[in-house]
């Protein structure tokens, strides 16, 4: 019929019938209706009887008028518990009318508005929960989030490995990171309200929070934003790109075959580069919008919280439940202690006396420990029996060998002979820098079901012998000076006259 048709346009309808390859009387009757047979055929009917005509009027409309958000599967719930003689098998039915009905009778649904962003403008911030990628340091287990930065117009992204939750602090050094690494300021920064900040707080950490904020924005010149909460679509820009960001470290997870990291380092190293590659790929319009970004300005602003705290005669202090460990000389003394995400560095007066590792309560009712062994084992040794019921007895040990050699010698010894075994290896392993050698000496020996002898691990981590070298000193001979003198040397003087 479509080669007739097109036959049709130059020539008569006797000649295109021929073309085409059917008879004159066919060509007539296409003359008179030119729809395609498609088109002619009749809508098909229904073959059965309608499933649902004794209850969509009755019973099932009025449950969609009463209840607007109820899903297909719990009317045909409230039917069947109605009508137990009702067929399950007319589901799909079911929802099919449904899903027609709400299109014309239906409530309003939001619209999300697409929105055209210029360049230089807009930078949002948020947090997302990275438990799902399940990354492991060292074997134990990460509990963490990322802090994303994103640019709405180009797509640059920065992320920051965040331990603790979603404070001011973890948002201020995210976001100066980023803002450093991209060498610009946008003139606006979004974030979802700070909620994660505020929640639990007092009125008066409200304000401290909200004033740190305001002059974190203006250090770098930015109008601080927020969108409503709960409405998490507001921020769009970089709520979907969540998604996408995690989804590209699954990815480069799976091609590394392994999911733990030496270290924090490695594995923070390792978002770098993923996020590096993205930012790759939109690299031409990051370009673009450098240069309507505003200059950064001459350094940047504390990206902490300082509190000042007494070290007590248990050798540490508690910052927010959580006891740390410090050097027993410090005891008495008091410190200026920076707060950062993952670290707190101490400082005795303008020197800087530690580095520890930020820690975290275990429960709501149980606090947390970061334990140094090198700082108490020089008394523990003296007092070998207070590791019995030491509160942190657990993390006192630094490798898992440690803890495996106190608890063999728990099940085969008294008490008070483990605790003075046990703290023998500690305190070598302190005084002869070979922390991981003796692990592993010490994990050989339990695995041969043999107990370490420390004789043996004396001698074996002892320091290697050195000789002091014989140092002969030629003096040389006075006649060497008058023989200077004899070829024009003149003696030196000092600025008095006097001969030097």
């Amino acid at each position: 019929m479509r080669l007739y048709m097109s036959y049709r346009l130059t020539l008569s309808a006797e000649a295109a019938a021929a073309k085409a390859g059917f008879s004159t009387a066919s060509a007539y009757r296409i003359e008179a209706d030119p729809r395609l047979p498609s088109q002619k055929q009749a809508p098909r009917g229904r073959r059965r009887p309608d499933p649902l005509a004794a209850y969509w009027d009755a019973e099932i409309e009025p449950i969609l008028k009463a209840a607007p958000g109820i899903r297909a599967v719990g009317v045909l719930e409230e039917l069947r518990r109605r009508h137990p003689d009702l067929n399950p098998n007319i589901r799909r039915t079911l929802e099919r009318r449904i899903t027609a009905w709400r299109a014309f009778n239906g409530p309003e649904r939001d619209v999300i508005f697409r929105q055209e962003h210029e360049p230089g403008r807009l930078g949002l911030s948020d947090f997302t929960d990275a438990g799902v990628l399940g990354i492991t340091i060292a074997g134990a287990s990460l509990d963490h989030r990322l802090y994303h930065f994103r640019l709405a117009f180009s797509g640059f992204a920065h992320a920051h490995v965040v331990l603790g939750g979603e404070s001011f602090v973890a948002l201020a050094e995210g976001l100066q990171n980023a803002l450093w690494a991209l060498g610009g300021v946008p003139r606006e920064h979004r974030s979802d309200s700070l909620s994660a900040a505020f929640r639990n707080l007092a009125i008066d950490a409200r304000e401290d929070i909200t004033q740190r904020y305001e002059q974190l924005m203006q250090h770098y010149g930015m109008v601080a934003t927020r969108n409503n909460a709960g409405i998490a679509h507001e921020n769009g820009s970089i709520e979907s790109a969540h998604g996408h960001l995690k989804q590209a470290l699954e990815d480069a997870l799976l091609l590394r075959g392994t999911r733990d990291f030496a270290d924090l380092d490695a594995y923070r190293a390792f978002v770098d580069m993923v996020v590096g590659r993205r930012n790759a790929h939109v690299v031409k319009r990051i370009a673009i919008e450098k240069e309507m970004l505003a200059p950064l300005p001459r350094g940047r602003t504390s990206d902490f919280e300082e509190k000042v705290i007494r070290v007590t005669s248990s050798g540490g202090f508690i910052l927010r439940r959580v006891f740390y460990t410090m050097p027993s000389k410090l005891i008495g003394h008091r410190l200026r202690v920076r707060i950062f995400d993952d670290r707190l560095e101490c400082f005795l007066g303008t020197t800087q006396v530690a580095m520890l590792r930020r820690g975290q309560p275990v429960s709501e009712s149980r606090g947390g420990h970061v334990v140094d062994y090198r700082h108490v084992i020089h008394a523990l040794r003296r007092k070998p029996m207070a590791l019995a019921n030491l509160v942190y007895r657990d993390q006192l040990f630094p490798r898992a060998a440690y803890r495996r050699a106190f608890e063999t010698l728990q099940d085969r010894y008294d008490e008070r002979h483990a605790c003075k075994v046990t703290v023998e290896p500690l305190a070598l392993a302190h005084e002869r820098a070979c922390e991981a050698e003796l692990a592993e000496a010490i994990a050989a020996d339990l695995d041969a079901g043999r107990l370490p002898d420390l004789a043996t691990l004396r001698i074996r981590f002892r320091p290697e012998q050195a000789s002091v070298p014989d140092v002969a000193v030629e003096l040389a001979p006075l006649a060497a000076y008058d023989e200077l003198a004899s070829l024009g040397f003149a003696p030196m003087t000092s600025n008095t006259g006097d001969a030097a």
